[in-house]
């Protein structure tokens, strides 16, 4: 009777280890599948390509500001004022005949020199008194000003001595100012652009692009050529991690 019970004991103690043994193989089994994953994954993300994308556009400025420096020289100080007035006001009606309105004007203070009075005193000094002025155009009418320039002649013509005494020095600065416009649809220009890099290299590695992994805007620059300053060369590049999967 003894020995039936060892033998039950015996047994169903057999039983249970057996359980414990598959319970112990099923949770290596599943914690493999669980590990197999997640060192899939982690070779999955650190699967990646970086790309750029460019977009560009020219444009024409939207604003000018033209400063139309002058000078004068005399020895009578009344005349030299006198000189500096006449040549303002043919300034400011040349390009009031133009089609420049008075908000595009900006008149500023004379400067006056007495040579005289100066530390250094030029040998052969011809004119005591000299002064200098401008006056300032900040205008949109960009294509206006840009002929206005090269009419520059007719105020010479008029005795006005445009420029310094030292040079001419009187030239323009273009500006774009919607920039803020055209951000978007040059952004996703450029996204565009990249994607279709990666797409290829995707292609050629026999992978499968997948989503974006980072992204760079950049930084929008604007240029122009010396010979046309009025024509702005906007461009921007991004640099975007594409996902690949095998």
């Amino acid at each position: 009777m003894e020995q039936e019970e060892k033998n039950a004991c015996s047994c169903c103690n057999g039983s249970k280890s057996s359980a414990s043994g598959c319970a112990m193989m099923i949770g290596l089994i599943i914690l493999g599948i669980f590990i197999c994953k997640g060192l899939k994954s982690i070779a999955e993300k650190d699967q990646f390509v970086t790309v750029k994308g460019l977009a560009e556009r020219e444009v024409m400025a939207n604003k000018v500001v033209w400063p139309i420096p002058y000078y004068c020289v005399s020895n009578d100080i009344q005349e030299l004022y006198n000189e500096l007035d006449r040549s303002s006001t043919a300034i400011i009606r040349f390009l009031k005949e133009n089609g420049i309105t008075d908000e595009e004007i900006i008149m500023s203070t004379p400067n006056v020199t007495d040579r005289l009075a100066q530390s250094y005193t030029p040998e052969n000094l011809t004119y005591r008194y000299q002064g200098r002025d401008v006056v300032t155009v900040s205008s949109a009418q960009v294509g206006k000003v840009i002929e206005l320039i090269k009419k520059q002649i007719v105020l010479m013509k008029q005795g006005v001595n445009i420029g310094t005494e030292y040079g001419y020095g009187n030239d323009a600065t273009f500006e774009y100012t919607k920039l803020n416009d055209i951000k978007p649809e040059m952004i996703e220009e450029a996204t565009r652009n990249a994607r279709a890099v990666a797409q290829k290299f995707a292609e050629d590695s026999e992978s499968e692009l997948g989503g974006i992994r980072n992204a760079n805007q950049g930084q929008f620059s604007i240029s122009s050529d010396e010979t046309t300053p009025h024509i702005k060369n906007i461009r921007v590049v991004t640099t975007i991690d594409y996902i690949l999967k095998n």
